[in-house]
């Protein structure tokens, strides 16, 4: 953590503030440019390479992840697969939770088969499992923990430790937790991804991604983002950094919300399950516990009732909106499990019914009478 800020609140406020660089300015500025002049020594040449504005927003990222460098991209799916192309060679081999991302497992899957590259899915919960999955040409371990559709944890620190132990690099996506509910680095994961699109940006516009590691290790990912092309738009980059200043604010708001209404669904008769990993009838509680220092408000449950009833329920809900993604200032409901045969989710892991939900900033009354009136219709 930056020595001249002690705590992340005061990183999200005022990381990068240069009033004598930006002419007094309280809100630094936006530097819309493609180009700059050669002759002023300040290292810049080309947007597509580095940005001022930019680079305020990868200081605070990884001040705020621990980390020693951050570079940021134009989506999150350009941070994950940047990341995993650096520490990838021809007729490699990664392990990866079954139920990560799901452009992470097609990108993992089907993308990189071109270059003779193998994927085995784990469930992740086992560090057994992960070692027999090891291979002599192994070398990633990709993770996301908690994962983004059932909510399981991954052991950090003892994967980074059979990683090491083997020279298999390890990425974590940690998109969930945000930076201010778990640093991975600390664990002894190799490089940390978010979609900065989610909670980091906070309101829904942007769309960003942000790759966090050593110094040497950022810069291979920079040659990897200046080839790739991936860069962030400025303008993105100061709508990333507007949202970075409220983040500490806004994630307390969506804790308190979401593991109310947790509580609420973990009692109530017409739900069968509730995945969120704060509550102790989680399987892992105990992890979460060990490795994260609060909780977001994104989660998943499942009402009882047929695929039918369900989606009636869904259709009906006034404060939710039935859309992708997650991390914005509104709630949302996606509906992963809903119609799935029973093979399916053995399949793919996923509970037959599940909803996941993103709970945001609105009154948390409002949001439980919302869902009793729902579930009430089942």
């Amino acid at each position: 953590m930056n020595d001249n800020f002690k705590t992340k609140e005061d990183i999200c406020a005022h990381l990068g503030d240069d009033y004598a660089r930006f002419l007094g300015a309280i809100v630094p500025p936006i530097f819309q440019t493609s180009i700059f002049t050669l002759s002023d020594n300040q290292g810049y040449a080309y947007t597509r390479g580095a940005n001022p504005t930019t680079e305020i927003a990868e200081k605070k990222i990884a001040a705020l992840e621990e980390g020693e460098e951050a570079r940021c991209f134009s989506s999150g799916m350009a941070a994950i697969s940047a990341s995993i192309m650096r520490v990838l060679s021809k007729d490699g081999h990664v392990i990866c939770p079954l139920n990560a991302y799901h452009p992470t497992r097609v990108f993992l899957s089907e993308y990189l088969q071109r270059f003779g590259v193998e994927t085995t899915f784990v469930s992740g919960t086992s560090i057994e499992e992960i070692e027999q999955a090891i291979r002599p040409n192994t070398q990633l371990i990709f993770l996301e923990s908690p994962v983004s559709y059932v909510f399981t944890m991954q052991d950090m620190g003892a994967i980074a430790e059979l990683a090491k132990a083997h020279g298999i690099k390890t990425i974590i996506d940690n998109t969930w937790a945000t930076p201010l509910y778990q640093n991975p680095l600390a664990f002894g994961i190799d490089i940390v991804v978010h979609s900065a699109s989610k909670y980091l940006g906070g309101h829904s516009d942007i769309v960003a991604g942000v790759a966090i590691a050593s110094k040497q290790m950022i810069a291979e990912l920079t040659q990897e983002r200046l080839l790739y092309g991936a860069c962030m738009d400025p303008h993105q980059s100061w709508l990333l950094l507007r949202g970075l200043r409220t983040l500490p604010v806004r994630m307390r708001q969506h804790q308190e919300n979401a593991m109310k209404i947790a509580t609420y669904l973990d009692q109530h008769p017409k739900v069968t399950q509730v995945l969120h990993p704060g509550l102790p009838s989680h399987p892992q509680y105990e992890l979460g516990r060990k490795q994260l220092t609060g909780y977001t408000g994104l989660f998943g449950f499942c009402p009882t009732g047929s695929a039918d009833a369900i989606m009636e329920m869904v259709n009906g809900l006034r404060h939710f909106t039935n859309a992708p993604s997650w991390g914005g200032f509104e709630s949302l409901v996606t509906t992963p499990g809903v119609g799935m045969t029973g093979d399916q989710s053995k399949l793919t892991g996923i509970p037959q019914g599940l909803l996941r939900v993103s709970i945001g900033l609105e009154n948390v009354d409002t949001l439980l009478e919302d869902l009793e009136h729902g579930l009430s219709k089942i």
